[in-house]
């Protein structure tokens, strides 16, 4: 009986979400890692919020530490391929078509997959950076990460041996002596070179900011998908939107730190809530 309520419920909310968005030209989608999980890509939290497992490198460590700097390229050398290889699912194939039906007029994602571009989405902020490029810390020289990739896997072939567990965002789960393990620099000034996202710890650049806030101001409804909204990074916006007084609405699994500001929600996968959406 509550798995029927629940189910009850669930189309409920849908229902109005999908009244609301039906009255939109211009719904902005804020997208996180939960919308990626069906397309093999795990994520960080629990239906809770909680941590599933421990907190990846941080920001300052990476930069300031050579063990940590190991540590990050050997687990990524494991964990990229399989990153890389995702593709997109049916959840990001349902925001192209609302965009292309004129409601969905933009995405902030959290994520760093480029599922969204690589789907045919035209207008998206990668809050969060993205995993398919590398940057100099030193001269800012980019590099695409396949190229870092294939450095790593000539000086460091013993690791493909090495037994791991894939871990959220092309990283993997390894028990081993970093020492050994040699990392790739610039190849113009020899500086320190880490994957273009933003790191825990790091902040996002105040351009993304601030272009986030304006998408906010131009929206007539936000639609959080497949987020718990942890990170400030991605709740100020949700924040924003309920001073503004527009529909703040949600399609997640379990918790998230905005509840309190949803006017609707709809406690299911992206996937199959996105296809109901559509239906409706």
């Amino acid at each position: 009986m509550a798995e029927i309520d629940r189910s009850a419920r669930a189309a409920s909310d849908l229902q109005q979400i999908a009244e609301v968005v039906g009255r939109c030209s211009r719904v902005l989608v804020i997208s996180g890692a939960g919308l990626s999980t069906a397309s093999g890509i795990s994520d960080y939290r629990d239906q809770a919020g909680v941590w599933k497992r421990p907190r990846p490198v941080q920001h300052q460590a990476f930069v300031q530490h050579l063990h940590w700097r190991q540590r990050y390229w050997a687990r990524s050398q494991l964990g990229y391929p399989a990153f890389a290889q995702a593709q997109p699912n049916d959840a990001h194939s349902a925001l192209v078509e609302l965009e292309q039906r004129g409601q969905v007029f933009a995405v902030i994602t959290q994520n760093v997959d480029r599922l969204h571009q690589r789907a045919g989405q035209q207008r998206v902020l990668d809050l969060h950076g993205r995993l398919d490029r590398v940057r100099c810390l030193d001269c800012g020289r980019q590099l695409e990460r396949n190229v870092v990739q294939d450095w790593l896997q000539r000086q460091n072939p013993w690791l493909n041996e090495a037994r791991f567990t894939p871990a959220p965002d092309g990283d993997a789960d390894i028990e081993l002596d970093f020492s050994r393990v040699k990392i790739p620099h610039c190849p113009d000034c020899d500086g320190v070179l880490k994957p273009d996202v933003v790191f825990f710890g790091d902040a996002v650049p105040k351009a993304d900011v601030e272009r986030g806030y304006r998408w906010v101001e131009q929206a007539q409804a936000v639609l959080v998908l497949g987020s718990s909204l942890m990170v400030y990074s991605s709740f100020r916006y949700v924040r924003k939107a309920h001073e503004l007084g527009m529909p703040v609405m949600a399609i997640n699994q379990g918790k998230t730190r905005a509840d309190e500001l949803f006017s609707h929600k709809a406690d299911v996968d992206c996937v199959g809530g996105l296809e109901k959406l559509l239906d409706c």
